[in-house]
């Protein structure tokens, strides 16, 4: 699936993400953030565009209705970090680490996720469209009430994941791995998946396959 790519260009200005806290507003534009430790704070409603953030720490940092887009995120850790409210549009997660995090009541579009963590994430009430998880960590996140439209699950462990009420119709999960799931057989409808995995499936529905 073809998504658009964040829209950065290559002049940017280089800054501290604790910068944010001496400008009028909290809003980054092309700009440049790396090696910057922001834990256990909070700015609401923050603004970034254009932007790359590279090596930083936002641990346990509230970043409730966050705007993100045309930003990259590379080697971050934003583990129990609040994302609630957020709007993402054309945004990157590179080999970064959301253990636990809250993206609750969000709406994500034309976002990749890429080999980075996500653990124990909460994705609850949120709308998913174009997105892709590439060999991407996602066991025990909660997908609950999620609307998807064209998400892809690349090569990711789906172990324990939560999809209660969330439609998997049209959801190609075949290249990804889990001992369980919870899903129900009506949203299971229309989901794409492997042999080995329908035999999963089946299991747990209780038929014996000879």
């Amino acid at each position: 699936m073809k998504i658009d790519a964040p829209k950065i260009p290559e002049d940017l200005k280089a800054r501290r993400f604790t910068d944010i806290f001496f400008l009028e507003d909290p809003e980054f534009e092309m700009c440049m953030v790396t090696d910057s430790e922001f834990v256990d704070e909070v700015l609401d409603r923050m603004r970034l565009y254009k932007t790359v953030i590279r090596n930083c720490n936002f641990t346990n940092t509230d970043f409730s209705r966050i705007d993100l887009t045309d930003v990259c995120f590379e080697n971050c850790d934003l583990s129990n970090a609040n994302l609630s409210n957020a709007s993402m549009n054309r945004v990157e997660f590179l080999n970064c680490k959301l253990l636990g995090s809250n993206l609750t009541d969000s709406y994500i579009g034309n976002a990749i996720f890429r080999e980075s963590i996500l653990n124990m994430g909460l994705f609850g009430n949120s709308k998913l469209e174009k997105v892709i998880f590439d060999n991407t960590e996602l066991e025990s996140a909660d997908l609950f009430d999620c609307k998807l439209k064209k998400v892809e699950f690349l090569s990711c462990n789906l172990n324990g994941v939560n999809f209660d009420e969330t439609s998997l119709k049209g959801i190609d999960i075949s290249t990804s791995y889990f001992d369980f799931l919870t899903v129900s057989m009506k949203n299971l409808k229309g989901c794409i998946v492997s042999s080995s995995q329908a035999i999963q499936f089946a299991s747990l529905l209780g038929l014996k396959i000879k």
